[in-house]
């Protein structure tokens, strides 16, 4: 049975997570509808094709999840953000055509949408097919807040205090991370004196235009990665979408090498980086894992602490999603979890 608007967190929890689709194509509506009723686990409530219909059907349906055309007729979806800021609920995924409109994506991430798909260029039952798999699992997640339930396999340990001053910082997100790095990268100051490197799990046309929206909130020079290229203090470099970012020590100099082989689910690959950045710097590495679906970032985090550098989790109650700093967390690693808040101080603290 369908769970009437405004039930409690708790009824909620215990029913199919409420969707609504919004897309100003019929062909899209009708597909993303469909394909999210076929996984069985999710009750599509509705669909709208434009924002100012979308805006009334979520007042009246309360829907715990919407995905979210960008470009549409009336109100578009950009707006559709900015009316629904400060609110707990509906959670926003944005499903829109990358090449057409990444800067509109980069800027949505930042309004408060938790993640983002790459809807086909050219659209076709087919195509939309070929996305059904990470729309099922990005709605069931950020419905649900994607508390993992991961196995501990190590006893945990007592936090790690570092001994060493930091030489790199690489951070590592998914689902809710453009928000959690806009908030961390602006409390940081210009003058940290250790690079940065971040994964981040969003399409391939969208790094770009989001690293230039972080630069312009951080004190830090905040650019998209390029091969080669020197790691400074100042500087925080985010990989690019679809490419592994790995450090290298060249002569002294801490490099970043592009490799665009799919060797891990994730590309960018949050343990490729970590792993890479141990291997460079050893007890000088600083791995940094934010909010986020999924474990990547766990095995990088081991080599880190293997290599003897320390490790800091976003605490499970500033995170959109738990799953990979509980990942790090239950590990017994000795990570130090710390709020989205407090974290800008703690990392300029160990450097």
């Amino acid at each position: 049975m369908t769970e009437q608007p405004g039930g409690s967190l708790l009824d909620r929890t215990m029913t199919q997570p409420r969707v609504l689709v919004i897309d100003d194509s019929a062909l899209a509506r009708t597909v993303l509808a469909r394909l999210l009723r076929a996984s069985g686990q999710i009750d599509v409530v509705g669909t709208e094709p434009d924002g100012g219909r979308a805006l009334e059907r979520i007042a009246a349906l309360d829907p715990d999840v919407v995905t979210l055309d960008l470009t549409m007729p009336a109100l578009d979806g950009l707006a559709v953000l900015r009316a629904l800021q400060g609110q707990a609920r509906p959670r926003v995924i944005v499903v829109s055509t990358s090449t057409i409109e990444s800067e509109l994506g980069a800027e949505a991430l930042l309004l408060g949408a938790i993640d983002l798909i790459a809807k086909p260029a050219v659209l076709g039952p087919k195509r939309l097919h070929d996305i059904a798999e990470e729309l099922v699992a990005k709605v069931l997640a950020a419905a649900a807040g994607y508390l993992e339930s991961f196995p501990i396999t190590v006893p945990t340990a007592p936090q790690r205090v570092p001994t060493s001053r930091v030489d790199l910082i690489m951070i590592g997100t998914s689902t809710g991370g453009p928000q959690a790095l806009t908030r961390l990268m602006a409390g940081l100051p210009a003058t940290l004196a250790a690079p940065i490197a971040i994964a981040l799990h969003i399409p391939a046309d969208y790094t770009e235009a989001l690293a230039r929206r972080l630069d312009r909130a951080s004190p830090l020079d905040v650019v998209e990665a390029k091969h080669g290229m020197e790691l400074r203090p100042g500087l925080a470099i985010l990989a690019r979408g679809g490419t592994h970012l790995r450090i290298e020590r060249d002569r002294g100099v801490l490099r970043a090498v592009l490799d665009g082989l799919p060797t891990r689910p994730f590309t960018p690959s949050v343990d490729e980086l970590f792993a890479s950045g141990a291997a460079a710097v050893g007890p000088g590495a600083l791995g940094v894992v934010l909010t986020g679906m999924g474990d990547d970032g766990l095995d990088g985090s081991r080599a880190i602490v293997a290599a003897g550098g320390s490790l800091l989790t976003q605490a499970a109650s500033s995170c959109v999603v738990y799953g990979m700093p509980r990942c790090v967390d239950d590990a017994g690693l000795g990570a130090t979890s710390i709020s989205i808040e407090a974290m800008a101080r703690e990392i300029t603290n160990r450097v």
